[in-house]
């Protein structure tokens, strides 16, 4: 049973933290827990499975933990989990999970911009930025420090690695390795991540080096299982090279393209061999 707080509807068996202030006209229903020190701005729904850290904003007309859009959902109890430090702009469309995963998830410190849509059972780590309009499919996973340009749209089952950079209105349908820059049609590689890397503080030697092994990987041109042969002969062992080949063995539903430029003309050239 629901109460009217002035012009909110907050149900009273909803867990609400300490200086958590509501704004009007915003409804959060009974399985909710909010941590403290949070803004929740007007018109909000936070339903039933949100989780929500400690100081968050969430801004006018966000829905929170809907159900998700996904017939093999069957009304079971799943969650929304949002981390700590957490700001939810104007009208993002946030689904909780299915029965598959149980629950959608996102990291501490991101920052999804307005009208974001996370579906059902996305994984999205730690510092991560979605930009304005970005639309995540279903069961999506995406490592810390991500950054996704503007209406970026991001196929089911896509894994994007962590401090990668995605240009605006990218369609994304394969996989994307960690510390690269992501752009064109069909998605290809188009460098590594370098200002974002410098901002995190990674040293010169270590830009190199992940640069050498993107050289290889999508430069040379060679196919993706020889690619990884030649890494790992040619390329000092180290925990980005692992993480990188890990990444790239694991990819389920495929790599995204190789580098490619454009002719004068505006074609696509094939990659010079190195």
């Amino acid at each position: 049973m629901s109460y009217t707080n002035g012009l909110r509807v907050i149900d009273p068996k909803a867990q609400i933290g300490k200086n958590v202030k509501i704004e009007p006209f915003t409804v959060i229903e009974e399985d909710v827990v909010i941590g403290d020190n949070c803004w929740i701005g007007n018109n909000v729904t936070i339903l039933n499975g949100a989780r929500i850290g400690d100081n968050c904003k969430i801004f006018p007309g966000a829905v929170v933990s809907a159900i998700p859009q996904d017939l093999k959902y069957k009304g079971e109890n799943t969650t929304l989990e949002i981390g700590n430090e957490v700001t939810i702009r104007e009208c993002c469309t946030l689904n909780r999970g299915t029965i598959e995963a149980g629950r959608t998830v996102i990291g501490d410190r991101c920052l999804l911009m307005a009208y974001v849509h996370v579906a059902h059972d996305c994984i999205i780590g730690n510092g991560c930025i979605l930009a304005n309009n970005v639309t995540l499919a279903g069961h999506i996973d995406i490592d810390d420090y991500a950054r996704l340009g503007g209406m970026v749209a991001v196929h089911q089952f896509v894994r994007i690695g962590r401090h990668v950079m995605i240009g605006g209105g990218s369609l994304v349908r394969k996989d994307v390795p960690p510390y690269v820059m992501a752009a064109r049609e069909p998605l290809s590689y188009a460098g590594i991540n370098r200002v974002g890397m410098h901002r995190a503080k990674f040293t010169r030697e270590q830009t190199h080096h992940i640069e050498d092994i993107y050289r290889i990987l999508f430069v040379r041109g060679l196919a993706t299982r020889k690619a990884l042969s030649v890494i790992e002969q040619e390329i000092e062992s180290s925990p980005f090279r692992d993480e990188i080949v890990t990444f790239v063995r694991d990819a389920k539903r495929g790599l995204m393209k190789g580098f490619r430029s454009l002719n004068a003309a505006g074609r696509v050239a094939e990659p010079a061999l190195d």
